[in-house]
């Protein structure tokens, strides 16, 4: 198995025979785009890039934590689990072992290793990766037996409280729940969600980064939060029944919302489009219609751009770069904004030349190196090895 060889020579002497090794993987969201927290939709696929851990049972009360990327160790005892300020890597194991004491699980003492081939920084969700494999080793060592949606709440709180990021859902959802040559059509209200199929044979999914995050993107992730908010006060007192923008209409918007503020108003049509969008994407993928599928990327990205105003000139330009190029279906700004990645789908022939161009472009225009990624749609959260 491909992804157990890639696991083992990096744990290498951590591995035991009675090791239990997890595979989980970062993620990609094809579109749905800060509409989780407005009780939207999202669109996100578990990708071939992943954390994995190896825990191995200890016979005392500790907890021996290893970073193999980082080079670095933490240990503790059971009886002392707090999250700490440096170094704050061990925060998303010890946040997951947090939930299973919280939940009245007993738990002994064990070896932790980790490793990952998820870029940092690029907003492929290495923390909800983490995250979810040491919920799985944990449920698989104490043999609690929780579901796999309980692991992936259990891993988001370990988010919230210990590394101290209110995340919505669909990072650690899409990490377990991922499905091969998939997307998951995720209902952020209900968590109800359903698999469309993802082929997209003679395409590769490319992931432009653009090595910059601009330190406006969390203190403008909870504005934009508090004005998606404002627009649904401003709904209410006309229609109680809108509970969140998810309820709402760019009609309502026009009538109650436009007279009163315009930024606002502009905030909460990005949303409500971008809603529509989804589910209209997935009707595109049911049909196979990748071509409109891809426009509806770029309109995404013009919407985070020009009327939710959190992409940048970095990210405006890689998509500017491959709009009209007939070797690119679709691209926008993916996640938060302000830096990250572009993700980009392109004819698997291109995507070297594509790479190579717009790499040169994006120096000479920026002064900075783009790195570049080519990521595959795989299965979610795997035990690969169990004591």
């Amino acid at each position: 198995m491909i992804i157990m060889e890639k696991a083992i020579p990096a744990l290498g002497e951590h591995i035991k025979s009675n090791s239990i090794i997890v595979r989980s993987p970062g993620r990609i969201n094809l579109i749905g785009e800060h509409t989780d927290y407005n009780d939207g939709f999202v669109l996100p696929a578990a990708i071939d890039k992943a954390a994995y851990i190896s825990l191995t049972p200890r016979e005392d009360n500790e907890i021996h934590l290893y970073s193999i990327d980082l080079k670095d160790n933490y240990k503790t005892s059971l009886s002392d689990i707090h999250s700490l300020k440096e170094p704050n890597w061990p925060n998303y194991l010890l946040g997951v072992v947090a939930q299973f004491i919280k939940a009245g699980i007993k738990i002994n003492g064990f070896d932790a290793a980790l490793t990952a081939d998820i870029p940092i920084g690029a907003g492929l969700s290495s923390s909800a990766a983490v995250e979810c494999a040491m919920a799985f080793a944990l449920n698989e060592y104490t043999k609690t037996g929780f579901d796999k949606l309980t692991l992936v709440k259990m891993a988001q709180k370990a988010e919230h409280e210990y590394a101290g990021v209110k995340c919505g859902i669909m990072d650690q959802f899409a990490s377990v729940f991922g499905k091969k040559n998939h997307v998951v059509r995720l209902d952020c209200r209900s968590l109800q969600y359903e698999y469309e199929p993802f082929d997209i044979s003679g395409y590769k999914i490319v992931l432009l980064d653009t090595n910059v995050k601009h330190s406006l993107a969390s203190s403008e992730y909870n504005v934009r939060r508090q004005q998606c908010e404002a627009g649904v006060v401003l709904i209410q007192p006309h229609h109680p029944e809108v509970k969140s923008l998810r309820d709402a209409t760019v009609e309502m918007l026009d009538k109650y919302v436009q007279p009163v503020d315009e930024l606002i108003y502009q905030r909460c049509k990005y949303v409500i489009e971008e809603n529509n969008r989804l589910l209209g994407a997935c009707a595109d993928l049911k049909k196979g219609d990748l071509k409109s599928f891809g426009k509806k990327m770029f309109a995404t990205h013009d919407g985070l751009s020009r009327l939710y105003e959190v992409s940048c000139k970095e990210l405006d330009f890689l998509a500017d770069r491959v709009r009209d190029n007939e070797n690119v279906l679709g691209a926008r700004m993916m996640g938060g904004g302000f830096g990250g990645c572009t993700i980009n789908i392109v004819k698997e022939e291109a995507v070297d030349s594509l790479i190579e161009q717009v790499g040169i472009l994006y120096n000479k225009a920026m002064n900075k190196e783009l790195k570049a990624y080519v990521a595959q749609i795989e299965e979610g959260t795997t035990i690969l090895s169990s004591n």
